[in-house]
């Protein structure tokens, strides 16, 4: 990755960029892009975890896992490719199939991947995690934050970095690196029920169902 002209973030005291690690768990290419790009530019060493049960249906995690493996390739960065566990997740998201977003299927979505994130964590010597969810505008912080905390908390010396990516900037740079990278512009959160939920308002503006794998940033004015 090219150096760049930004500077250092303001890391937790415990951190000593010199000798520890982060494991940076990612959710997407767009809403990772500026995270992995504000992290470079703060001498961190890092890896990317992809764990995202969640999303919905396979060819849409397939399209974002490949988007998020060429950044990472592109800049040198270790993409760590976790199990698509999709077994696992339905049944933890069983009964709550008809709960709102951000709401409490979401807190057990973010425990899912955190808990897995922390945990390959402790067993491969990276001494903080962080998420790159917190950057988008339609995301609860607060609710992701509590999780992340909570998953860290679960192992001795690990701590979890929670930095408000989308400070100085970082929302814009979000989708200005996306444009730059010609991201996959996913419509929807990642699951099925978002799915559901995204095309039941879609349908009720009178537009059409969403097409995956089409829409890209920078493509056609996008």
């Amino acid at each position: 990755m090219t150096k760049l002209n930004r500077m250092p973030l303001p890391l937790p005291e415990e951190f000593n960029v010199e000798t520890d690690r982060l494991l940076l768990h990612s959710c997407c290419a767009p809403c990772s892009g500026e995270v992995m790009e504000a992290i470079h530019a703060t001498g961190v060493d890092y890896a990317i975890f992809f764990y995202n049960p969640n999303i919905h249906p396979i060819k849409e995690y397939e399209i974002r896992k490949e988007e998020n493996i060429r950044f990472a390739q592109t800049h040198g960065v270790p993409f760590i490719d976790a199990d698509y566990d999709t077994d696992n997740w339905f049944a933890r998201a069983k009964g709550m199939e008809n709960e709102p977003e951000r709401g409490v299927r979401c807190t057990m979505c973010f425990d899912m991947r955190f808990e897995r994130t922390a945990l390959y964590a402790y067993e491969n010597g990276y001494s903080m995690i962080s998420s790159s969810l917190g950057i988008s505008r339609w995301k609860n912080m607060d609710q992701i934050n509590d999780c992340g905390h909570r998953a860290a908390a679960s192992y001795h010396g690990l701590q979890y970095w929670d930095y408000n990516w989308r400070k100085q900037g970082g929302s814009q740079r979000m989708i200005e690196i996306s444009k730059r990278e010609q991201f996959y512009q996913q419509e929807y959160c990642g699951c099925v029920y978002s799915l559901r939920d995204t095309n039941r308002h879609r349908r009720s503006q009178g537009r059409d169902r969403i097409k995956i794998g089409v829409q890209y940033y920078g493509v056609d004015g996008e």
